[in-house]
């Protein structure tokens, strides 16, 4: 019987790479802006919600009111409409206008509303004011997809799909880029030193001290007065800093899968009993001699060793204290992703591996 170990390892040598500062950071008031609104999905066929969905009768009971025909919410039978709640993302700085996808999902027990017509819908922002309006078709994509490598095929979900180009923004967002006195940069991952490094590229590039790190995810930068607002950060966003990425694991609890990113090391010794498994890592001083005549001098260094025992006698040693040699030779073993995991975790706790653990 072969024993299967669902283990998938990618490792990533950590080296200094350049980067540009717009990957790193984003500015404050230049973002994504969600909006929501309730509306209706007419024209399907026998597919919308049922009798039992009262806001749906009374949503078309409403909507027909405004259209001057007034019906009672009990004679509402048909089941060729939906009601929906419609999200959005608007784009940054978005002018009246300018179109964008809508997102539209079931609310009640409609089986599906694709090739559905969305009837012009509000969509509101978080201050409760209307921003958008969406109408348009429904499109759900339509046919099969297969999964799993042909282990599994179902039907595309029926119940949310996308109306391209459907919203269309009525009212300008509050934000004017031009009235900003100082850029403030935020940084996606906050660090003390990547904080420093993007002020004093800024500085470097500009010879000028413009930025300064507020904290170890803020940066404030002054508007010099001889470069255009836009020109001035197209150029801030384009600098390059150097990055090194912090090691890191990531543990996939449910599937069994560990990734690995960085060239992550062990401190040694180590010793780890779990279950039939015992693993060692230890090192032991050497002595690297050079040949005669050749000038070299003699160096003390130290050999580390490697050892997963396991019960039925299998032994695999590692020259190297490196988490992907031990892991790569805990997979070979067969050990179970259960058992690697807690392995991790154990080591992780006796803080001898330094990097950051994920647990998902």
């Amino acid at each position: 019987m072969i024993k299967k170990v669902l283990i998938f390892l990618v490792s990533l040598s950590i080296f200094a790479s350049e980067v540009k500062v717009g990957d790193e950071v984003s500015i404050e008031g230049v973002r994504t802006n969600y909006l929501t609104g309730y509306g209706i999905v007419v024209g399907l066929n026998q597919t919308g919600d049922g009798t039992t969905t009262k806001f749906t009768l009374l949503s078309i009971a409403n909507m027909l009111k405004k259209l001057g025909i007034y019906i009672d919410p009990k004679d509402v039978k048909t089941k060729n409409a939906a009601a929906v709640m419609v999200t959005a993302n608007l784009p940054p700085m978005a002018k009246s206008g300018m179109r964008f996808d809508v997102t539209v999902s079931s609310l009640g027990d409609a089986k599906d509303i694709g090739n559905g017509v969305l009837i012009r819908t509000p969509l509101y922002g978080p201050d409760k004011k209307i921003y958008a309006f969406a109408q348009g078709t429904v499109s759900t994509g339509g046919g099969f997809s297969e999964s799993n490598k042909g282990g599994k095929v179902q039907k595309n979900f029926a119940t949310t799909g996308v109306v391209v180009n459907g919203g269309i923004v009525e009212r300008d967002l509050p934000f004017d880029f031009n009235d900003m006195n100082f850029l403030t940069l935020m940084l996606k991952h906050p660090n003390f030193s990547k904080a420093k490094k993007i002020a004093d590229a800024i500085n470097k590039a500009f010879k000028q001290n413009l930025a300064s790190p507020i904290d170890l995810s803020t940066i404030r930068v002054k508007y010099p007065k001889n470069i255009k607002k836009v020109d001035f950060v197209s150029k801030i966003l384009n600098l390059k800093i150097e990055s090194n990425s912090e090691p890191t694991i990531v543990i996939y609890e449910r599937t069994g899968t560990v990734i690995m990113s960085g060239d992550i090391k062990i401190d040694t010794p180590v010793y780890v009993s779990h279950g039939n498994i015992y693993v060692s890592i230890q090192k032991e001083p050497s002595v690297s001699q050079p040949p005669a005549l050749s000038g070299g001098k003699t160096v003390k260094t130290q050999k580390v060793t490697t050892n997963v025992v396991e019960e039925n006698g299998r032994i695999f040693g590692i020259k190297s204290p490196s988490l992907k040699d031990l892991v790569k030779a805990l997979n070979d073993l067969g050990v179970s992703p259960r058992d690697l995991i807690a392995i991790i975790q154990a080591i992780k706790s006796a803080g001898k591996i330094h990097a950051k653990i994920i647990v998902m």
